[in-house]
């Protein structure tokens, strides 16, 4: 009887699953490029040639149609290196903020097998260009992208095949304009005062605190794949006691029918699973599951998934392998609690943006390793992208380190009414529809943001969010969705829809400027409105103040590091009280400091980071890192292998032995490690320290 209970759960677990990939599944993929035995992979990072388009329609580059010949012979052009942002490259001011359009170009050679294999697919993809790209190869059309963040490609076998001897030349247009319909939104204001302003002026406005870098950000390739090839994959993934269940489906391009063999092995390579078939379930017996960072003493654990293609077209062989990392984990929600693996998990992190000094949002691999060590140093175990998806390498490293993503489309700035319109919510979908065929597979990110901060009172923003919010759980109905509302409560219109409540606060910042005193009181009635209208746990998504590094002041004044100890301190209080409840997270705003529009309100960009533009820590990092370390070990397990915060801390314990009462002296760096080895001062001389026994109820 039990057998056969657990045959039916397994059953259960199975239908649900594929009824999920059956949502999941797209019917195009976006597979991150990786090398196999049929795959080969050519960057294309380095210096292109660049010129913007400062003519005043800058519309010159289409009129004069300068893809159908090398950019050089077109005007003047600029060493630019790919992938970074363009704005702080050169000296030159008006080049930092300009708007409108910008022209890459390269020359690229092609290996000759990949040309003379017709039975090859050549592909060029781009990480992501902001925000609207077209891209001719040879002066050939063969994409258009709009939005930024995300990757797109086109097959260009063809065209370089029409004429092998002519060298491969890839030209992008890249046009970082942003009006009301696109992600994020903006308006362009022209100012015709001939008095104040020179003929043709005009500024880009734009709604968010961020700067608005451009250019092409994430890596450049190409890469090959057979004529016959598997084009997408998509996975879920669940547990019962021991025994992991991974449920796939794979889409194949180029021919109707195909041999499939799936393999699912462990960290050391050995197999631990088989199936055959576009779709099927692995299962993993003694599974090992994929935990956050600070939960359990073997963090980020992946399996990987083999997937090798056989099929044939006419007399023509075809093969085709590509591998996936696969973490096994669950994810729900109750009212009051957010569980990964059916266990309680309390989001202790940062808020980040892609950005530092020259390179802007361009990827930047010293830099990534840098944060994401910082990121430990801290004893973060999780972030929001805000306010944009961030790099697929950056995503890779979450899965890995087990640091718990949540995932955030670029819609940041919905603030006009004409922002919630058809055109608006229709290219809103279509984001929706990138980022979760790109990161459906990503075990560390468990819960997609559709928004950040929009005019959520106003009367459409019902329909829309409703609209949104239900085809994003349609895409992928294994996470929870939420967006980040600094609305009212009682006038939230999308908040019925989420399933976490994520609000930003700034009291004694924005609000009451100066008094912390406000704090715990405004904090606390933000709560209990929120929870006692929606019954949803709640993420504090942002909360901080600025600081000047190297400023002082005591008193506290705003902008020193004081206040801003002050005021991390002061909601700390209230989270350590709420979170027995129903609040389950705090992510401060924001990891480091970062660029922003130049206004009177920001001295050389936003410095509400922890840690300066530069990586290096403010006082409010350790305050911080004291804190999450011990948030890590009351809400965790903490493994052998971490570390927490250098400072010390000693309590006293009385131990008897031989009937002598002896103070003694615990080191709790050893005792929060989970170490095994207790450090000790004994007041008392001991010949040893075993066979003591220790009087009840002196150590809490």
């Amino acid at each position: 009887m039990a057998a056969r209970k657990c045959f039916g759960l397994h059953c259960v677990l199975y239908l649900c699953a594929l009824l999920e990939l059956v949502c999941l599944q797209e019917s195009r993929g976006m597979l991150f490029p990786r090398e196999s035995s049929s795959r080969e992979v050519k960057e294309l990072n380095g210096l292109w040639r660049f010129r913007a388009d400062t003519s005043a329609s800058r519309n010159e580059g289409f009129d004069r149609a300068w893809y159908k010949s090398p950019l050089a012979t077109t005007g003047p052009v600029l060493d630019m290196p790919v992938p970074a942002s363009y704005n702080d490259i050169s000296q030159d001011p008006t080049l930092r903020d300009f708007i409108g359009w910008v022209w890459y170009e390269r020359e690229v050679v092609v290996p000759s097998r990949w040309v003379q294999d017709e039975g090859t697919r050549v592909v060029l993809r781009v990480g992501s260009a902001h925000y609207y790209s077209m891209v001719w190869v040879n002066g050939v059309q063969v994409a258009e992208h709009e939005g930024g963040h995300l990757p797109f490609e086109a097959d260009i076998g063809e065209v370089i095949r029409k004429d092998p001897a002519e060298p491969c030349r890839i030209t992008i247009a890249v046009n970082n304009t942003l009006t009301l319909t696109t992600l994020p939104p903006g308006t362009i204001t022209h100012m015709d005062d001939r008095t104040k302003y020179p003929a043709g002026y005009f500024v880009q406005n734009i709604y968010f605190d961020f700067f608005n870098y451009a250019g092409i950000h994430r890596p450049v390739l190409l890469y090959t794949t057979p004529k016959i090839y598997v084009d997408d994959i998509t996975v879920s993934t669940n547990f019962l006691d021991n025994t992991g269940f991974v449920e796939y489906k794979v889409s194949i391009k180029g021919a109707t029918t195909a041999n499939l063999k799936v393999t699912l092995m462990d960290k050391d390579g050995h197999c631990v699973a088989t199936s055959n078939g576009a779709s099927g379930v692995l299962k993993v017996v003694d599974v090992s599951l994929w935990w956050p960072y600070l939960m359990h003493d073997n963090p980020g654990y992946l399996y990987s998934m083999e997937v090798r293609l056989s099929a044939a077209d006419g007399q023509l062989q075809f093969e085709d392998v590509y591998s996936l990392p696969v973490g096994i984990r669950t994810v729900n929600v109750t009212s009051t609690q957010f569980l990964i693996n059916n266990k309680p998990f309390y989001f202790h992190g940062v808020n980040k943006h892609e950005d530092s000094d020259i390179r802007g949002k361009g990827l930047d691999w010293p830099l990534i390793v840098k944060d994401f060590n910082l990121i430990k140093w801290l004893g973060a175990n999780s972030f929001r992208t805000s306010h944009y998806p961030y790099a697929e390498e950056i995503m890779q490293m979450c899965d890995r380190h087990g640091i718990v993503v949540i995932d955030e489309c670029p819609g940041v700035g919905i603030k006009d009414i004409r922002s919630f319109g058809n055109a608006s919510l229709a290219h809103h979908l279509s984001v929706m529809d990138e980022l979760v065929r790109r990161d459906k597979n990503h075990p560390s990110v468990v819960m997609w943001s559709v928004a950040n901060e929009p005019a959520a009172e106003m009367p459409p923003a019902d329909y829309y969010f409703k609209t949104l919010i239900k085809h994003t759980k349609t895409l992928d109905p294994t996470r929870p969705v939420t967006y980040i509302t600094d609305s009212n409560y009682a006038r939230d219109k999308g908040a019925p829809y989420v399933d976490v409540i994520c609000v930003n606060s700034y009291f004694s910042w924005y609000h009451d400027p100066g008094h912390m005193e406000v704090i715990p009181i405004q904090l606390n009635t933000q709560f209990e409105n929120w929870f006692g209208k929606y019954k949803k746990p709640i993420i504090q998504s942002e909360y901080g103040a600025d600081a000047v590094p190297g400023l002082h002041s005591d008193p506290p004044m705003m902008f020193t590091e004081e206040y801003q100890k002050n005021v991390l301190k002061r909601y700390h209080s209230v989270f350590d009280e709420k979170r027995k409840q129903y609040v389950i997270g705090e992510l401060i705003w924001n990891f480091a400091d970062f660029m922003t529009a130049q206004g009177i309100t920001r001295v050389v960009g936003n410095k509400k980071g922890i840690f300066t533009r530069q990586r290096q820590p403010k006082s409010a990092a350790y305050i911080l890192r004291e804190r999450y370390w011990r948030l890590a070990n009351a809400t965790g397990t903490l493994p052998l292998w971490t570390d927490t915060p250098a400072q010390t801390s000693w309590v006293t314990r009385e131990v008897v032995r031989n009937g002598f009462h002896m103070a003694k002296r615990f080191n709790t760096r050893n005792l929060f490690s989970g170490s095994n080895r207790i450090h000790a001062e004994v007041y008392a001389t001991l010949d040893c320290l075993t066979g003591f026994t220790e009087s009840p109820g002196l150590f809490t």
